[in-house]
């Protein structure tokens, strides 16, 4: 895409924005270069990129902070560090266009607070789930206490974390990590097939649903209800949504549960 990464791949296919972490000697590992990496590429989305697809390269998705980058620092020094991983962890969740997060083998600690900035997470039956922080002495720093509590509740997350539990693939699914759950193997095959399908939506509706609408259900009932009908009224204005209609309405398009 013109610029070299040394943690990041990156390709876009179709309409589809590849961005693969590629430190798989580390399961990924994240380290401070790689967040930074992260961050560039979730602000220099090609604009021909309709829908954003976030892998991990080898065996494993991500297995959180790279232990070996956290050197003893001040409690400055620390809010700092993660402060830089908010930035990159709000690029991906408020990304000009929707990210899909294919998911196996470790999801750890910051690979799942990675996970969930995500907007739709596919997992294979290999991956699992863990916040070892709360072994390791230290707390999560990279979104996590404000994300993953919306996904599985304060009393998951907190449970989580004071004991070590490790929630498998099918788990993680029925509690809400994940939306989708695939064969091994098989997770980019569903993973592709729902990028692309949400690249042919509607790029007004995919922008309300990924900016718009976190911003609703964090804001107070009149703020958003406000937001919703700003949102709604600009969609249906943009001429590809007026066509869309239209084509509804004349019978030209697919009715839903059709195939």
């Amino acid at each position: 895409m013109g610029t070299d990464y040394k943690n990041i791949k990156t390709e876009l296919k179709g309409k589809v924005f590849l961005v693969g972490l590629n430190r798989p000697e580390k399961r990924n590992a994240v380290n401070t270069d790689t967040i930074v990496e992260i961050e560039h590429v979730f602000s220099n989305v090609p604009k021909e990129a309709k829908c954003i697809l976030i892998y991990g390269e080898g065996k494993h998705f991500c297995a959180g902070l790279d232990l070996s980058d956290l050197k003893e620092s001040s409690a400055i020094e620390g809010m700092l560090h993660s402060r830089k991983w908010h930035s990159a962890m709000d690029k991906i969740q408020f990304s000009t266009v929707p990210v899909v997060a294919l998911l196996h083998g470790a999801c750890v600690g910051g690979g799942l607070e990675l996970a969930s900035a995500c907007h739709i997470r596919v997992a294979d039956e290999s991956t699992f789930y863990a916040l070892p922080e709360g072994q390791r002495g230290i707390f999560v720093g990279g979104g996590g206490s404000v994300r993953l509590p919306k996904l599985i509740g304060v009393s998951r997350m907190t449970d989580m974390m004071l004991t070590g539990r490790v929630y498998k693939a099918d788990e993680g699914y029925q509690i809400g990590l994940s939306q989708y759950i695939e064969k091994t193997g098989k997770g980019m095959e569903k993973a592709e097939e729902l990028a692309e399908k949400i690249s042919e939506n509607a790029p007004m509706t995919n922008f309300a649903l990924t900016n718009i609408l976190p911003r609703i259900v964090d804001g107070g009932h009149d703020v958003g209800l406000m937001m919703e009908s700003m949102a709604g009224a600009i969609a249906q204005d943009a001429p590809e949504a007026k066509q869309r209609l239209r084509d509804f309405l004349e019978g030209r398009a697919k009715k839903v549960g059709e195939n």
